[in-house]
């Protein structure tokens, strides 16, 4: 998932359709010169409608067509006729999708599943026919309702990553090359902060064929929950992981502190995300010896642990197996 092919955010315009107007015609027919009243209701304006499609992983195909349009009702008819709907605009978006008013910041609905469907923008009601206004002091109503306008607004289309396990560590942690090593994904890997700009998806395999999704997302900072760095982009997308892989460096200075700051940041933007299991990995361990690292195991944090190397595989059959034990256990 190349970065300039990833799209987390757009702001699109929808504008719904406007509901026909119903009708004011009288029935006539060569027998019955002065029938009674028979226009037909108008038929409503088509919705602007958000679907999920599980096979969309980003919303690019929204970033040059951020103008959304439904159809307008047709007016009702003669003889009791109704008239046609307006069509019904749809947006196709990944699962994880969340919609929220641009003015205001609400949030609308999230759309997790495929095929799930959400009216983002409702299409206007038909005008009733002359027919509905017939009574017996006034049997020749000559006038019908108007339909009624579509709504018209901006909204805000924002992704949240769906993986089994979710990347957090501060920049250069070495999340990028866990992802490389474990998994297909190719990530961009350098030694300075903020390689990753996106989010970057593997596919990562265990035993007898079984599998699961891993997420490298861009690192965290301090302040990450107040817009700091790539701040609140970052943080959605640890939302919707089950499992959040915690990893520091062998050689940080203070590793439980460094754990802290990371779980205030999550806690500080949402602290339902401090109820998913949680792992810690210990990165870089390649750079290490025995002695050291039995002296970093009497520091850390009650959390499950294990240290790893990317460089060499150290540890890294145990990640997975951790990491699915927590996937399956339902604890």
């Amino acid at each position: 998932m190349s970065g300039s092919n990833f799209v987390d955010y757009v702001k699109i315009f929808c504008r719904s359709g406007n509901g026909g107007s119903g009708s004011a015609h009288f029935r006539r027919e060569k027998f019955i010169p002065k029938g009674g009243p028979d226009g037909g209701d108008g038929g409503r304006g088509g919705h602007v409608i958000m679907r999920g499609n599980d096979q969309l992983w980003t919303l690019i195909h929204l970033k040059y067509a951020r103008h959304i349009f439904a159809g307008h009702g047709e007016p009702g008819r003669g003889a009791l006729k109704t008239g046609a709907d307006g069509k019904d605009a749809y947006i196709e978006v990944p699962l994880g999708t969340v919609a929220k008013h641009a003015g205001t910041g609400e949030a609308l609905f999230e759309i997790t599943a495929s095929g799930e469907e959400k009216t983002l923008a409702k299409g206007g009601r038909g005008g009733l026919g002359n027919d509905h206004f017939k009574s017996p002091t006034n049997q020749t109503p000559r006038y019908a309702q108007p339909g009624e306008k579509g709504l018209e607004d901006w909204f805000v289309l924002e992704l949240k990553v769906l993986a089994d396990v979710g990347l957090v560590g501060f920049p250069n942690a070495g999340k990028s090359t866990l992802l490389s090593v474990i998994s297909a994904a190719k990530p961009k890997i350098a030694d300075y902060p903020f390689t990753t700009l996106v989010p970057n998806l593997g596919i990562v395999g265990y035993r007898d064929d079984k599998s699961f999704v891993m997420a490298d997302i861009p690192g965290i900072i301090e302040g990450a929950h107040e817009g700091r760095g790539l701040g609140h982009r970052f943080l959605r997308h640890i939302e919707r992981n089950s499992i959040l892989l915690f990893m520091i460096p062998v050689d940080t200075s203070d590793i439980n502190k460094e754990y802290e700051i990371l779980v205030n940041e999550l806690r500080m933007y949402n602290p339902e995300l401090l109820d998913k299991r949680r792992v810690l990995a210990i990165t870089k361990c390649d750079l290490a010896d025995a002695e050291i690292i039995t002296e970093v195991r009497r520091l850390l944090p009650p959390v499950p642990v294990v240290f790893i190397s990317s460089v060499t595989g150290m540890g890294i059959d145990k990640l997975k197996d951790v990491l699915w034990k927590a996937l399956t256990s339902g604890n």
